[in-house]
């Protein structure tokens, strides 16, 4: 099953969402804002995504810019930051038989489904 962590406020997210559904594959929607993942889970997309914490960041979010933008974060801290401001976690990320990709561009979800 396909796996979407999605943010239905963001354009991109909702594009995101509507090539899983095109694909008539059977998915889940994890809307990460309303029920927000513990540091296991982010973990555990860190790993599947092959990226480092940082690279799951949006660093243009308010509170980035006000609360971490300039200092040096550890990996630990910077999924501590994003357990507490889910907001700042990159969006929609799609992940598909143990595969994933941050869905930006949107043609990035194909490679995997």
């Amino acid at each position: 099953m396909i796996k979407i962590y999605h943010n239905n406020r963001c354009r991109k997210s909702r594009e995101g969402l509507q090539t899983v559904q095109d694909s008539g594959q059977l998915h889940e929607v994890i809307d990460y804002i309303s029920n927000p993942l513990n540091a296991t889970e982010l973990n555990e997309i860190i790993i599947i995504l092959g990226i480092s914490p940082i690279d799951l960041i949006r660093r243009n979010e308010a509170v980035w810019k006000l609360e971490y933008k300039g200092k040096q974060w550890s990996d630990q801290e910077l999924i501590k930051a994003m357990v507490s401001h889910p907001r700042l976690i990159e969006r929609p990320i799609v992940i598909h038989k143990n595969k994933g990709v941050i869905g930006r561009p949107n043609e990035k979800i194909l490679e995997i489904l």
